[in-house]
């Protein structure tokens, strides 16, 4: 079973993010689980999301306390220790950020991919919501599912030129980052 933490604030879409990667490993015919964790419910919160992927019935409930994967969409969230608690030792960090890996990983001390997933949505969505961004790049860094997975994961959520343009934003986002890079600890 692969467990995956998904840090961000209210409005990032931080809970849609969660069951957009459940849906997408759903389509490849995996078991999944999504759900969230809210503190104070408002805009700009710390809000923390979970998903479970399995390849059999995944009976466990509690929340993910030691995540194979971060995916962080606000890097000011770094800076709060909770962040990055539990995290397996081998586990992948991704993060939402206009700086570069080799900066966040020497600040942190630990490897961390950084994707401008704020930026390139902007770009391409007209909005700075870096989840879909950020997923394109978790699936092709851990090889866990196609692009085509996610893409028809939003078709039960989107259509016409929202979807279209979402779709753009998985292909560019895919191409920014090293795939498979995560592929070792995603089918370990």
């Amino acid at each position: 079973m692969i467990e995956v933490r998904i840090h961000g604030r209210g409005g990032q879409g931080n809970v849609v993010a969660a069951y957009l990667l459940a849906a997408a490993a759903f389509e490849t015919g995996r078991h999944c689980q999504a759900f969230p964790s809210f503190g104070a419910e408002r805009r700009g919160a710390p809000v923390t999301a979970f998903v479970r992927i399995a390849d059999q019935t995944i009976r466990r409930r509690c929340q993910v306390a030691n995540p194979a994967f971060l995916i962080i969409q606000d890097s000011g969230l770094l800076h709060i220790p909770a962040t990055m608690e539990g995290l397996l030792p081998q586990g992948g960090v991704l993060v939402n950020s206009p700086r570069t890996s080799t900066e966040l990983t020497q600040e942190y001390g630990r490897p961390m991919t950084a994707l401008p997933a704020s930026a390139l949505a902007q770009d391409i969505l007209g909005r700075p919501l870096p989840n879909v961004a950020l997923l394109s790049a978790f699936a092709a860094l851990t090889g866990l599912m196609p692009a085509d997975a996610l893409i028809k994961a939003l078709a039960h959520r989107f259509k016409g030129d929202i979807l279209e343009r979402n779709t753009k934003l998985i292909v560019a986002a895919g191409q920014l980052v090293d795939a498979g890079a995560w592929k070792e600890v995603a089918h370990a």
